[in-house]
C-alpha cells in the first residue's frame, strides 16, 4: 500500500528464504541427489518465474488490489481448459456449470473495476483514456499469466505421476533456480530496499529488537508465504492440478475478504454479486450438496436403527 511497486523485492525475499531452508534441510547442503531429474525443473521454474514477475508488475498498470485477486480466480476455468485441450479430460455437467459461474463472477468484477479506473480521483479527464489503456494491458498481463499457470500446473501434475511425491524437493528447487533471474531486477530490488530503510522505526513486541516497519512487513511476508506456498506444494502431489487450483481460489477470497474489510477498499454490490457468482459455482465444484445430502442420509439411517 505505501509503495505498490515493491512486488519485486518481496518474491525475492520469498524465494531467497524458500531456497535457504530448502538447501539446509532438504538437499542437506547439496549431497542429496534430486529425485526428478533437473531438466524438469528448469521447465517448471521458467514458467513460475514468468507468473510471479508478470502479476507482480501487473499491479503498476492501474490494476487495484481486489481486481488482481478476483482475476487471479481465474485460474480454475484456465486449468479446467488446458486440461481438455491437454490431457484430454471431460468433466460432468454440474463441472461446467460451475466454471461457467465462476466464469460470470470474474467478468463481472472485472466489467465494473473498468469503470473504477475512469473515474479514479487521482487522474485528470486527459489522463483518463491514457490510464485506461494502460489497465487494458495489465489485464492482458493477468490474462498471460493465467494461462501459464494453469499450464504449470498441469506439468507438476504429469510429473509427480512420472517420478513420484517430491513436494519438499520442488519447492526447494522452483525457488532456487530462479534467483539468478533477480539479477535483471537488482535495480528495482535496491531502490525499494532503499525505500524500506526509510520508513519508520518499529519495535517488534517480545524481542524488543527496533527495525524499519516495513522490514518487519516484508519478514511476516515472507515467513506467512513459507507456510503457505509449502502447503500448496504438499497438495500438488497428493491431488489434481484443477482440484489444487480450486483449493487456492477459495483461499485467494479469504484474502479478498480481508483485504477489502481491513484495507476499506472499494468495493461495490457489483462486486459483491460477482464474488458471490464464484462462491457458488466453488461451491458447486466440490459437489458439497452431494456430500451435505449423503451425511444426512446416512445420520437418518442411524437413527431409524436405534429406533
Amino acid at each position: 500500500r505505501q509503495f505498490p511497486g515493491c512486488g519485486n523485492i518481496v518474491t525475492f525475499s520469498q524465494f531467497l528464504f524458500i531456497a535457504v531452508e530448502g538447501f539446509i534441510f532438504e538437499a542437506d547442503f547439496g549431497r542429496k541427489r534430486p529425485a526428478i531429474p533437473i531438466r524438469n525443473y528448469f521447465i517448471m521454474v521458467a514458467m513460475f518465474f514468468t507468473v510471479s514477475v508478470v502479476n507482480n508488475y501487473a499491479l503498476n498498470l492501474n490494476i487495484a488490489m481486489p481486481l488482481h485477486m478476483i482475476f487471479r480466480s481465474g485460474s480454475l476455468i484456465a486449468s479446467m481448459a488446458l486440461g481438455i485441450i491437454i490431457l484430454k479430460k471431460r468433466y460432468s455437467v454440474s463441472k461446467y456449470t460451475s466454471i461457467a459461474l465462476v466464469s460470470l463472477g470474474i467478468f463481472t468484477c472485472t466489467f465494473m473495476s473498468a469503470k473504477q479506473v475512469a473515474s479514479d480521483s487521482g487522474l485528470n479527464q486527459e489522463d483518463g483514456p491514457q490510464a485506461f489503456l494502460w489497465w487494458l494491458l495489465g489485464i492482458a498481463a493477468l490474462t498471460f499469466a493465467l494461462l501459464m499457470s494453469a499450464r504449470m500446473g498441469i506439468f507438476q501434475e504429469t510429473l509427480y505421476q512420472k517420478f513420484g511425491k517430491h513436494s519438499k524437493e520442488a519447492l526447494m528447487t522452483n525457488h532456487a533456480l530462479p534467483l539468478p533471474g533477480f539479477l535483471l531486477l537488482a535495480p528495482n530490488i535496491y531502490q525499494h530496499a532503499v525505500l524500506f530503510n526509510q520508513s519508520e522505526p518499529f519495535q517488534v513486541p517480545v524481542i524488543g529488537l527496533t527495525l524499519p516497519i516495513l522490514w518487519f512487513y516484508l519478514l511476516m511476508n515472507v515467513i506467512t508465504q513459507y507456510v503457505c506456498i509449502r502447503g500448496v506444494f504438499i497438495l500438488t502431489t497428493e491431488c489434481t492440478s484443477l482440484t489444487v487450483t480450486l483449493v487456492v481460489t477459495l483461499r485467494k477470497f479469504v484474502s479478498l475478504i480481508f483485504s477489502i474489510l481491513y484495507f476499506q477498499n472499494p468495493f461495490t454490490g457489483w462486486h459483491w454479486l460477482g464474488t458471490a457468482f464464484v462462491f457458488v459455482g466453488t461451491l458447486m465444484y466440490t459437489e458439497v450438496w452431494n456430500s451435505l445430502r449423503a451425511l444426512l442420509a446416512r445420520r437418518q439411517r442411524r437413527r431409524l436403527k436405534g429406533e
